[in-house]
Order: structure tokens, then sequence, then C-alpha cells
């Protein structure tokens, strides 16, 4: 089918699907950048889509989106091929502001400023502030198409920035009247961040297309008084709300919220404080579903409440994970109890196992979610658990696992090898795209995963921590180039390891 596409001139069409399938993965982006023109032509828009959130100390970017400014002189990047702002959707103010101090920052320049002799006698902050106001300019200017906004409010720093970047915002409402996802991070309630906040609200008010809103970091006040205003206008373009790592105490309007919202298909609750029966009364309240679609927990402390929310929800839930609890045998072996009774529909499922005594019960849920589980985690207390707990998982996990998984995690830290075999052994007609293992502390298994792994192409992604190899399987190349010969790729834990908090901003 490929080659007929081909052959009738959709090369194009095609090379697009192969690059968008590399969203990101920079290092791979940036090679297909020197392929061709064609090539180059759909590499760039994704690698200038979120520049701002890329790891790396080279802040050079930023020059070139400098460049029609008088003070650059062109002399940096005359011949600039593209209008790289035109490509922005995704901008973190914090990360925004970050990298443009960064780059003024001497010590980590890739070049000095060409007229740095004016620039000595203002102080940093003024020109981190003066030049964030200028990019912000241009991309107003170029009318870039914003889809995802995030305002992050870390304590003070560069609190007179967010101040002006913010008014900016506000000042012109169509660089962001199309967002669709807004994130919102703050740590701190008070009384010094009234302005900003007060923007805030003034920008969310504006939107007219908002389709996901995400609240972040306990700042309870705020966020309420958004859900709660009457000003917005996106009661019917809300599809989902992310609740993360927030208060839920003070949130006593939520049924009122929860009923105004026409279209909303989705609700994420993730570590969040306090989910007790004034919470989740107002959602049993609603004359319509309530769909959970994410429950992480980091606390236990109402387990009555917790079933009233399942009763109403669980079919709706998808991912589940439960943080370093530290709860007592009843409290788990309860909440194990509640989740396999009434959530059957779950996809992720990341768990951390304090105690021995409830092994049984999470390979029961795991038969129970079998159908439609894609994503597990298991990760062991070892001090609580010992090695009989990893033993008995390892000797039992792999007859109760699906045919396909696109990730598999195992946080054990030590594993004895001749368990490890049984594993395999046991799971030998379960393809794992993604396989993550932490083995830091354990026996020898990589001969194992060479003998039932990588020779029978069993995975397409590995990641392990192993004693015997004192670092990291990707850190020898040997080993690696012998993996690839079977088409895995073998990648640093840390990369492959899903991270929660980006998981749940991603989150459709």
């Amino acid at each position: 089918m490929s080659r007929s596409k081909i052959l009738l001139g959709d090369l194009p069409e095609l090379a697009y699907k192969v690059i968008n399938y590399l969203q990101n993965d920079y290092s791979t982006l940036y090679s297909c950048i020197l392929v061709n023109r064609l090539w180059c032509r759909l590499a760039i828009p994704l690698l200038w889509e979120n520049p701002f959130s890329i790891s790396s100390r080279n802040y050079s970017f930023i020059e070139i989106y400098l460049y029609d400014l008088e003070i650059i002189n062109n002399s940096l990047y005359p011949n600039v091929l593209f209008n790289y702002s035109r490509f922005l959707k995704y901008l973190n103010i914090f990360k925004f502001i970050f990298s443009v101090d960064k780059w003024f920052d001497p010590d980590i320049r890739t070049s000095p400023p060409k007229n740095e002799s004016c620039l000595v006698p203002i102080s940093r902050n003024t020109i981190t502030a003066e030049i964030c106001v200028l990019l912000f300019k241009i991309f107003i200017e170029n009318e870039i198409t914003l889809h995802t906004l995030e305002i992050e409010i870390c304590g003070n720093c560069y609190q007179p920035c967010f101040d002006n970047i913010l008014e900016l915002i506000f000042k012109n409402a169509n660089f962001t009247h199309n967002i669709r996802n807004l994130n919102l991070f703050t740590i701190d309630d008070s009384s010094k961040y009234v302005s900003i906040k007060n923007r805030i609200s003034q920008i969310i008010h504006l939107q007219q297309n908002l389709k996901k809103i995400l609240l972040s970091n306990n700042s309870s006040s705020l966020y309420l008084s958004l859900l709660l205003s009457k000003d917005y206008n996106y009661s019917n373009t809300l599809n989902t709300i992310i609740f993360h790592r927030v208060n839920l105490n003070g949130f006593n309007n939520l049924q009122k919220v929860f009923e105004q919202l026409n279209v909303l298909e989705s609700v994420h609750i993730a570590y969040c404080y306090y989910l007790h029966a004034s919470f989740t009364q107002q959602i049993i309240n609603l004359t319509k579903p309530f769909k959970l679609k994410s429950l992480f927990l980091s606390e236990i402390q109402q387990l009555e409440s917790l079933e009233l929310l399942l009763q109403k929800s669980g079919d709706y839930l998808e991912n589940f994970g439960i943080a370093k609890l530290n709860n007592g045998l009843s409290s788990n072996q309860q909440l194990l109890e509640l989740i396999t009774k009434y959530c059957k529909n779950i996809k992720l499922f990341d768990f951390y196992v304090p105690i021995s005594q409830i092994i049984y019960q999470i390979f029961n849920l795991i038969e129970n979610i079998k159908q439609n589980l894609n994503y597990l985690s298991i990760s062991l207390g070892y001090k609580n658990t010992g090695p009989k707990c990893c033993s008995i998982i390892l000797r039992k996990l792999g007859q109760k696992l699906p045919p396909k998984l696109e990730y598999l995690c195992l946080n054990f830290y030590y594993i004895e090898a001749s368990d490890f075999e049984v594993f395999l052994k046991n799971s030998k007609d379960t393809f794992i795209n993604k396989l993550l293992i932490n083995n830091s502390e354990g026996q020898d298994i990589l001969p194992f995963i060479k003998e039932y792994i990588m020779k029978k192409k069993r995975v397409r992604y590995l990641a392990i921590k192993e004693s015997i190899l004192v670092k990291e399987l990707v850190s020898f190349k040997d080993e690696a180039n012998e993996f690839r010969l079977y088409n895995i790729k073998v990648q640093s834990y840390q990369s492959l390891e899903i991270n929660l908090h980006n998981y749940i901003k991603e989150i459709d």
C-alpha cells in the first residue's frame, strides 16, 4: 500500500506521517532536517513548536527569534530560512523567561552580545525583562496560533516579567483567543500575587475555544473563583478538567460548576489533598454522569467516601495509581477490593506494593482489568516486602499479563535470576513495546533478557538498571548495539520511564 502511494505521488503525505510520529524525538528530528528540503520543511515546525521546554543548555535559538530587531543588527543570522516564531504552539511562561535569562548568562551563552558594552550598566533582571517583552511583541505581531498556554508561578521568580507578559497577553486578546489547553501552576495563595491572579482571571474570561484546563499545586481559592465565575465563555467547549495536587477541601460549589459544563467528557484527579466526603458528596449529587477518567492517590483517609465516588464513576476510570502509602494492611486491602469491584476498564495501573500480604489481591485486580490493560508499573517497598515478595510476583505475574502491553515497568531493586527466568517463560506470549527493569541491587539477569527477549524480539524499547553492570545498560555501547541488531532500542531508564506529571498534562 505504501509503495503504491509513493508511485502515485503521495510521498509528501507519507513523509508527513513519519515526521509527526517523531514529534518528541528531537535528536531524530534534527537528523531529518539534513535528509532533503521536504523533510526539512516538515521537521522544522515540530522542532520550533515548543522550543522553551526542550531540555538543553544551548539557548542560542533566542537569537534567531530576535533576528528582526535592530539590537541584533541582522548580523547573527542574515539568511533566516523560516519565520520560526509562526511555528510556536506551546508556551510555558516560566520556562520562556528562564530560557531568556539563561541565554543572557555569560557562563552559558554560546556567543557574547554584539553590543555588550552598552548592556553592562543595566542589571541582568532588567535586560531579561526587556528581552522577554520584545520577544512577546514578535509573537503577537506574527499572529501565532497558540494551542497551549502554561502559567507557572514559582515563588518570587521573575515576578516583574510575569506582570509585564500577562499585561501584554490581556491587551492583545487575539494572541490567546484560540487556546485549547490552559495549564495553571501556582504554589502560593497569599495576597502577594493578587495582581497576577486577577490578570489570569481576565485572560481566562477571554477564551472562546478552551477545551482543557489543568489546575495544579494547591491554589484552591484562585481555582474555585475561576471555575465559579459567571463571565467565562467555555461552558460549551471545555471537555477536560485536571486537578493535580490541589487542596480539594475548599471546593464547596463544585456541583454547580460541573452542572453548567455542557460538554465535559473527562475529569482527572491526581495526588490531590482532602478527597473527603465534602467533595465526593457534591459529585454524587450531580444529575449528570461524572466521567472520572484518572485517579492517582497519595493518601487514603476516607474509604467510605472513595467507595461512593467509585460507585458513581468507576466504569469511566482508565488511569489508576497509588503512591507510597503507609496505611496498613486493612486500608490497602479495602482499597484494592473497591478498585476490583467497581473499575473494569483500567488501561494504566501504577501501584506501589508496601506490604507483601496484598500481592494476591493485586494479581486479582490485574486479571480483572486484563482486557483493557496497556500500561503497568509495579514498585516494591523492599524493606517492608523483602525478596520473597519479589519472587512471588515474578513467578506469578507472567501468567496474568495480556497479549500486548505498551509499557511495563518492574521497579524491584532486587531480582533473583531464577525468578526472572520463570517470569520470562510465563510471559512468552506477551509483546511489550517499552520494558523497564530496575534491578540495581539484584543478580545478573542480562543473559536471560538476551535469550528470552532479545532473540525473540519481544520488546521494542528497553531500559535496565542492574547491579552487575554498575551503570545502566544504555551506557555499554557494545551491548546496546547487539540489541539494535534485533531492532530493539536501548534507552536510559529515566528517558523511558513514564513521568506521571507529564503524562497527566498530556491527557486529552
